[in-house]
């Protein structure tokens, strides 16, 4: 018998995508609402209720009210791909690599990462763990991100009549939405500072943390890090760490979908300074992929089901 799933705010971006990588898969009954429905607040309740599996695809506020809508006795499980419940007590970060995919796959309401989290956190918590680079270094994080990442409005910003944006520099208030899970769940001491920006192109996404290697109080050589990295991801079918050097890492305007996630290290020939760079799909592994990865893993199906490789 397949899974019932009801996507609440299926028409945005996130929504639409996910609905495209669970199309044909008879694991899962997908529950769709009419517009007048979606705007019916006892429709979505209902709706809400009725589901194995609920992903919300809604702004933060409206996340939240969506949980307070589910009866703790409907059995719905829940994944949010908000920034609402990233740090909350009682939710799992959805990022299986990390956590694990059987704590994923028991959870009942699990916390879909960010997408520059996802870029990040694959490129320091293991090596903060391992105990390879410290927990007490102010890291910093240099992004660029499609502007799909910043849904409808963001979409409408860069396509719309006349535009003519080259670059798109934001955050400067240095308190960025995501810095509480980029900090909690790497474990470190200080938020990193954070220097995301937006380019002209649909999706795509690098994040970028450079390194002042001789400057730090205990850190490995880039060698060691990239080999810890390899060795971290060696089971992770969608995680690639590279070993070749490449003179330059380019995003593509016309990028098809991935939920792929390519490491790097890049190393100066002494060793004294590194860069360690995530490639990824802002609306893949960076947000709709990875909610299909969760609930692959929490409906007990094949986990890499329905994802772009």
């Amino acid at each position: 018998m397949a899974h019932t799933v009801f996507i609440d705010g299926g028409a945005g971006t996130t929504g639409l995508e996910i609905a495209d990588r669970l199309e044909g898969r008879k694991e899962f009954d997908l529950v769709r609402l009419n517009e007048g429905e979606r705007k019916d607040e006892d429709c979505r309740r209902t709706a809400l209720n009725f589901a194995d599996f609920v992903i919300l695809c809604l702004p933060d506020d409206a996340a939240r009210d969506a949980v307070d809508m589910i009866d703790p006795e409907s059995g719905t499980r829940i994944i949010d791909a908000s920034t609402a419940h990233r740090t909350a007590p009682g939710w799992i970060y959805g990022f299986p690599e990390l956590v694990g995919d059987s704590v994923v796959a028991g959870a009942d309401r699990v916390s879909n990462p960010g997408c520059y989290p996802t870029g990040f956190l694959a490129l320091i918590a293991p090596l903060v763990r391992a105990r390879l680079l410290p927990r007490d270094w102010p890291y910093t994080v240099n992004a660029v991100s499609g502007y799909s990442g910043g849904g409808k409005s963001l979409i409408q910003f860069f396509e719309g009549d006349g535009n003519n944006i080259a670059f798109r520099d934001y955050g400067l208030g240095l308190d960025h939405k995501h810095l509480p899970e980029m900090q909690s769940k790497a474990g470190l001491t200080y938020p990193p500072v954070f220097a995301p920006a937006v380019v002209p192109g649909y999706r795509g996404m690098v994040v970028e943390v450079p390194l002042q290697i001789t400057a730090m109080r205990s850190a490995s050589p880039p060698a060691e890090l990239r080999e810890e990295l390899a060795r971290y991801f060696a089971d992770a079918p969608l995680v690639t760490v590279h070993d070749e050097e490449v003179g330059e890492l380019v995003l593509h305007k016309d990028a098809p979908p991935s939920d792929r996630l390519d490491l790097y290290v890049f190393a100066n020939k002494d060793g004294s300074m590194a860069r360690l760079v995530a490639v990824l799909d802002n609306l893949g592994k960076g947000a709709s992929g990875a909610a299909v990865q969760s609930l692959n893993l929490m409906a007990g199906c094949d986990p890499m089901a329905g994802l772009r490789l």
